[in-house]
């Protein structure tokens, strides 16, 4: 593996867990294990190839893992690695932090959530 540099440590946290879907994957699998079709149904503005993919990016980066059952039809499942489980105070602070703006930008929280959201 290439040595990365980084102009500071945020840029390696980014890396991993940035971008639009990867936060919401991971938050949805620190309330446990989730097979490829709950998260596309959590998820439904994510597309089945942009879900794979993100999927795949964070089992290669450690935060997941990919659990293969030998069984017909086929079953995988998704939970947190342990080291991704390192990232929970992570997310609760980000969800937290969601919740503040927008009960400060719209009011009313559960106005503004989708219901499997609020659910889950």
């Amino acid at each position: 593996m290439q040595k990365k540099k980084y102009n500071i440590s945020v840029e390696a946290t980014l890396e991993v867990i940035g971008g639009k879907w990867k936060c919401v994957i991971l938050c949805h699998l620190t309330h446990g294990k989730k097979r490829t079709s709950e998260l596309k149904r959590l998820m439904a503005n994510i597309t089945q190839k942009m879900l794979t993919q993100q999927l795949r990016e964070l089992e290669e980066d450690g935060v997941i893992n990919r659990i293969v059952y030998n069984q017909v039809p086929p079953k995988v499942e998704y939970e947190l690695s342990d080291y991704g489980k390192s990232l929970e105070g992570i997310l609760n602070a980000l969800c937290n932090w969601g919740d503040t703006h927008i009960t400060k930008v719209y009011g009313n929280r559960s106005e503004v959530l989708e219901e499997s959201i609020l659910n889950n």
